[in-house]
């Protein structure tokens, strides 16, 4: 079976991209990293995948001021010419609308710090300490045009401990998003896992 071509889209590090770039490294992996996209051009993320050999591009959004769907036009242009299957976002800081979510539905999978449908959006590991809840971790899911609403493939904790400062807390989740996602995207290229089958998730809770 062909392995499935696989797009990151990032806007800073890409911690989460050199995880999947890693993974995708094994001859069995069913995906192969072919295009890295960054809608900033000073992504450090960048000189990691060209680094590894791999096909970067910029999108910058800057430069399309505030027309959101010529920006998406453009990265979706990008996506089709480089023959993308899989679409995984990796700390990409841009909320994408409607149009460009069903163009790539069931397609398209994003990791978020947090045990979702807990603490959806941004500061993630600060809320989890100010609700005081026992354990905290990282998602991966399909992308829906809801933000952080899609049925989960992935997940998995940990236990918040009493010396846990947001920092602390966000060292340790990393190291689950970085364990979680190539996981999810096996799942996905190999059709384990897919938009209707999702939710019924592996990890723990």
């Amino acid at each position: 079976m062909s392995k499935k071509r696989v797009a990151v889209l990032i806007s800073g590090r890409g911690s989460n991209m050199t995880a999947l770039i890693e993974a995708a490294k094994a001859k069995d992996y069913p995906a192969e990293i072919v295009l890295v996209v960054s809608n900033r051009p000073e992504a450090l993320g960048l000189a990691r995948a060209r680094d590894a050999g791999i096909n970067t591009a910029i999108v910058d959004h800057a430069q399309f001021g505030g027309d959101r769907q010529a920006f998406e036009r453009t990265l979706d242009d990008k996506l089709r010419a480089h023959r993308i299957d899989l679409i995984c976002l990796a700390g990409f800081m841009r909320l994408l609308t409607p149009w460009f979510v069903t163009r790539w539905n069931g397609r398209m999978l994003n990791i978020h710090p947090a045990l979702l449908p807990q603490f959806k959006g941004l500061h993630t590991h600060r809320r989890a300490l100010a609700a005081g809840v026992k354990r905290h971790g990282a998602t991966v899911h399909f992308v829906v045009p809801e933000m952080d609403a899609g049925p989960i493939v992935a997940q998995d904790s940990i236990a918040i401990g009493d010396g846990d400062t947001e920092e602390t807390l966000a060292a340790r989740v990393l190291e689950i998003e970085h364990r979680i996602y190539p996981r999810a995207l096996r799942m996905v290229a190999e059709g384990r896992a897919s938009l209707a089958s999702a939710g019924k998730h592996e990890g723990t809770r």
